[in-house]
């Protein structure tokens, strides 16, 4: 009887362990290093699908990627977090939260994107919004093989 117990604490224990495939949320990414921040505008080629103003964020293990010029290890987090820019007499302000997209390194769960993971959720829920991460996402991010997929580079 003990031994079963153990055994079903054993199964118990390596199941909560277990990781979750696909792209989880980034939970607390504000309070990681910010890479960059821009602003798009109408007119600009990327304006329909990315207009507003975005912010990059990373985690330690993709930013230490990032300013070495390497590839990202495991586990490396990219955030793309956009929000609609409101103009006033005194300049753009950030408005309401369109999207968080997220990458994550996970060479052997997402091999056919270049070992990234890619999602998107909405404004401030956790609502999934990619449905085919290969044509909404990586069909794009291919264009920056050379780079491990990501268009964010170390800033000099």
């Amino acid at each position: 009887m003990r031994i079963l117990l153990c055994l079903l604490a054993l199964a118990g224990f390596l199941n909560c362990t277990k990781k979750e495939p696909g792209v989880p949320y980034p939970e607390g990414y504000k309070k990681w290093s910010l890479l960059k921040s821009a602003l798009i505008t109408k007119g600009e080629p990327l304006f329909e699908p990315f207009g507003g103003i975005h912010h990059i964020y990373g985690n330690s293990d993709a930013v230490a990627a990032i300013e070495a010029g390497k590839p990202a290890p495991e586990g490396a987090v990219l955030v793309f977090d956009l929000y609609e820019a409101v103009s006033s007499d005194s300049g753009d302000a950030e408005g309401a939260h369109k999207f968080v997209a997220v990458m994550i390194k996970d060479t052997e769960q997402f091999k056919s994107t270049g070992g990234w993971g890619y999602d998107a959720f909405k404004g401030d829920t956790r609502e999934r919004f990619v449905k085919n991460a290969a044509t909404e996402c990586f069909a794009c991010h291919q264009s920056q093989e050379r780079n491990d997929f990501v268009f964010t580079t170390a800033q000099k």
